[in-house]
């Protein structure tokens, strides 16, 4: 769930811990003042902040570029008070700037749900036209559908029950695999085996199955997850070449290269606005399973 149309102050340094929190962690809105110590922003500047919320930037993680890693890193919501509020205050090496062409509302989830679909599918080095399959079509999984369609790939969407094909068609989807109907790792061996598989599931279940989907050095990427464990027969890996990985997230200049692609290409969340005072009602409409995809909490006429 994300936030919308905030007040920003962009501050130099990373923040303690602070009980109790606020949540939230795709945020967007505009600058409103800034640390003494900030440079290369400016009041009034559109920015969007995610999962990552700031480094200690000078970590070897730091010095390499994978902020994402680093072992102080923060995160909006669980480090200090994060986005469903009408301000929010963060470090500066949080903020991404936001294209022009691209709504507040819009932008917001591009910065967890949207960079870490796209950084999956980009950084996996899979052949130009290859064959990529997304299994579970959410909050993640739409938009990974639509990253991968729009990078060339042939696209494979998976999920359940029938009436969900047309919209995964509309998102740009070649196939549909009904998993309650077919089993998802054999029926993308029926079309050649997949180079990668996108698991954005919440379930570690069906992860043994479907690497029985993957072709000859397919690849498949977990970037949901829950408490369980996979199993994997060792045998398989070896012979056919198999690579089993994990995905977290994006930094803040991927999370800008992720909304320009979207502005150039038309991928957008879909989304479901509703004000921040309804956040406990759009808590129980998550938990329900209604909608599929994400609510933006909006404080415009917050009080």
């Amino acid at each position: 769930m994300a936030g919308v149309r905030h007040r920003f102050r962009a501050e130099g340094a990373c923040l303690g811990t602070r009980f109790p929190v606020t949540p939230g962690h795709e945020v967007a809105g505009v600058i409103a003042e800034m640390g003494d110590q900030v440079e290369g922003w400016t009041v009034g500047d559109r920015v969007a902040v995610g999962w990552f919320g700031g480094s200690c930037g000078h970590c070897a993680y730091c010095r390499t570029g994978d902020v994402v890693h680093c072992p102080k890193r923060k995160i909006p919501g669980l480090s200090y008070p994060g986005g469903w509020a009408q301000s929010i205050t963060v470090p500066a090496d949080a903020l991404a700037r936001i294209p022009n062409g691209l709504d507040l509302a819009d932008a917001a989830p591009f910065g967890c749900a949207g960079v870490t679909a796209f950084n999956a599918i980009r950084t996996a080095g899979i052949r130009a036209g290859g064959r990529v399959a997304v299994f579970g079509i959410g909050g993640l999984g739409h938009l990974a559908v639509q990253f991968a369609a729009q990078l060339g790939y042939e696209t494979v969407a998976i999920a359940r029950g029938k009436d969900r094909e047309h919209l995964a068609r509309e998102l740009g989807a070649h196939h549909y695999v009904d998993s309650d109907t077919q089993r998802p790792g054999a029926a993308l061996n029926q079309l050649g085996g997949a180079d990668l598989i996108v698991c954005t599931a919440s379930s570690t279940a069906p992860v043994e199955e479907l690497l029985t989907g993957l072709g000859v050095y397919g690849q498949l990427t977990l970037v949901g997850v829950d408490a369980g464990s996979v199993t994997v027969p060792a045998a398989r890996l070896v012979m056919s070449g198999h690579t089993l990985t994990g995905h977290l997230t994006g930094s803040p200049r991927e999370t800008e290269e992720v909304m320009a692609f979207a502005v150039t290409t038309g991928v957008r969340p879909l989304i479901e606005r509703m004000p921040l005072e309804k956040a406990d009602e759009a808590i129980t409409r998550l938990r329900t399973g209604v909608p599929r995809f994400r609510i933006v909490l909006d404080t415009a006429g917050s009080r």
